[in-house]
């Protein structure tokens, strides 16, 4: 185990605070949350988020099939121009899931796009970096980091081998 439920909780606490911080001065953040662990972090952060961001938070749910991300699709139709986003997801391995699920933004121009991860590897074969980070993690190729939930709560991350 290398996150608990509580370590877990702090850190995306902490995050949300970062975020916070950063995007004072935004009127309105845009979280989309990948699914299925990606969107229950962004559930997490926009409860964080209400108590110090003023904002208005959107949150937004992207399904793809991480394996062969030909198809992706938002859980809802939404006006991305000249609004400020954040891309979550549980685990950054190789950078590929993130710049897929940019896809449905390539068409839109938003003002900025900031990433999230609550573990981050370091096999980076994509241009994607992490804005804000949990955990960063070396592990070995063969290695998987597993995060798991249950009920809509982060229960903690493994290393899967």
């Amino acid at each position: 185990m290398i996150l608990t439920h509580e370590t877990a909780s702090r850190k995306l606490k902490r995050m949300a605070l970062e975020v916070s911080e950063k995007n004072f001065d935004k009127n309105e953040l845009v979280l989309i949350g990948i699914s299925d662990n990606g969107f229950f972090i962004a559930q997490k952060i926009v409860q964080f988020l209400k108590e110090t961001y003023s904002g208005n938070v959107e949150l937004i749910q992207l399904y793809l099939d991480k394996k062969r991300p030909e198809k992706i699709s938002l859980s809802k139709e939404y006006d991305f121009n000249d609004k400020c986003i954040l891309l979550i997801d549980d685990v950054a391995n190789s950078g590929k899931t993130m710049l897929y699920a940019l896809k449905p933004l390539l068409n839109e121009f938003p003002s900025q796009i900031q990433t999230m991860a609550l573990v981050e590897r370091t096999h980076k074969k994509f241009p994607i970096a992490i804005d804000y980070v949990g955990l960063s993690v070396s592990t070995t190729r063969q290695e998987n980091i597993v995060v798991q939930v249950a009920d809509g709560e982060i229960q903690g991350a493994l290393i899967d081998q």
